[in-house]
């Protein structure tokens, strides 16, 4: 008898904890990756860009990396950012890169920042790439962008331009 006993504890002790992980629906359950893209022009920005970098352009591809639970609600969330410019002078350094809010026309204050440095990023001959992987975003910051990618944008700043020197609306990359 006493040998049944530890054995049918370990049982019903694995029904109950199994029985509790299915009644927390917060619980991860799934991964999922959403890209979206936004082309980077100088024209985009308000006011638009005049001058030597006026000329300048590119592309940029951001992956939301979002975990969501059993009930399908997002509980934690990164973005990955592959960016390439090209036509911008020569020795072209970037201050700055954001996800901000606003739809097309209109700014909107920075929701996601990639944290460049000042002259972390350089093109020599105006033309380059460069990427940033893992930034963490809040759960409301990827529920938004989620929602309506078309009210954000992303944009590059510059010395000479520090609002922004191209921007993009964000649209799901097909």
């Amino acid at each position: 008898m006493k040998r049944l006993i530890l054995p049918l504890a370990l049982l019903v002790l694995g029904f109950t904890v199994s029985a509790c992980n299915d009644d927390n629906p917060s619980a991860p359950t799934s991964t999922s990756k959403t890209t979206y893209t936004a082309v980077l022009l100088p024209a985009n920005e308000v006011p638009a860009i005049v001058g030597a970098e006026a000329a300048g352009s590119g592309t940029a591809t951001i992956t939301a990396n979002t975990v969501k639970d059993a009930a399908g609600n997002v509980t934690s969330a990164t973005f990955d950012f592959a960016v390439t410019v090209t036509g911008f002078p020569n020795g072209t350094s970037l201050t700055d890169a954001h996800i901000h809010g606003g739809a097309a026309g209109t700014n909107g204050g920075i929701l996601v920042s990639l944290g460049l440095s000042a002259g972390a990023v350089n093109f020599p001959t105006g033309t380059g790439t460069f990427s940033r992987a893992g930034i963490t975003v809040t759960v409301d910051q990827a529920n938004a962008i989620l929602a309506n990618p078309g009210n954000f944008y992303f944009n590059i700043h510059t010395a000479a331009n520090a609002g922004g020197v191209a921007r993009g609306q964000l649209a799901i990359a097909q």
